[in-house]
């Protein structure tokens, strides 16, 4: 909790939130591990402090790869020496790579089964927020999930304080993603417990 509050207020840009998600929200995003089949190939992009990555090697198998991408260095420490030794058995740890570096930077094989995102788009511009999910549709596999958060009411929140650009900023974001929503068979889950409450969004590209 400590490293997540610390890093929300040096890398607000990275961060986005003060506080990390909770684990009601991190079950329904993973959610699609639980039906999937076969050796799985799963990529998360911007774990935190991990709590998706902690329910995700809950699942993981013998068979699967995960690739996990974190750009700040403090949280990819914190997932390495922290998370993975106390949720993956030590002679699995072969199935999981850190990449710490930017999305854009790191070189990856598409075909992912699954591909789990906590990156804050509501801190990112509309261009890098296209460019993000650009790169993480092209990365999965033909009938692959994408599953991400949105915090509910956040936009119209903030509203009154971020001006004019702000507000267009955030208009743009939401067009983003409910045009996603209409291309990729998009489902919406509201977690109303979370701090603050959320939807996870799954996509999947339509047959």
């Amino acid at each position: 909790m400590f490293t997540f509050v610390k890093q929300s207020i040096l890398q607000t840009k990275q961060t986005g939130a003060v506080w990390p998600s909770g684990r009601r929200l991190a079950r329904t995003m993973t959610s699609p591990l639980l039906d999937s089949k076969g050796p799985r190939r799963i990529l998360e992009v911007g774990p935190g402090t991990g709590v998706f990555t902690r329910e995700i090697c809950k699942q993981l198998r013998p068979d699967d790869t995960y690739d996990i991408v974190e750009i700040n260095p403090t949280f990819c420490r914190h997932v390495e020496q922290k998370v993975l030794p106390r949720h993956i058995d030590p002679k699995n740890l072969h199935q999981v790579r850190i990449h710490c570096d930017s999305l854009e930077n790191v070189v990856l094989e598409p075909g992912y089964d699954h591909v789990f995102c906590g990156l804050p788009f509501n801190n990112f511009e509309p261009w890098l927020v296209r460019s993000l999910f650009r790169k993480m549709i092209s990365l999965m596999a033909e009938e692959g999930t994408l599953s991400f958060f949105e915090y509910i009411g956040v936009r119209m929140m903030r509203a009154p304080l971020v001006g004019r650009s702000g507000r267009k900023r955030s208009t743009d974001i939401e067009r983003i993603n409910k045009s996603l929503r209409r291309r990729f068979h998009g489902r919406r889950e509201a977690v109303l417990c979370n701090i603050p409450p959320a939807y996870a969004v799954h996509l999947q590209p339509v047959a």
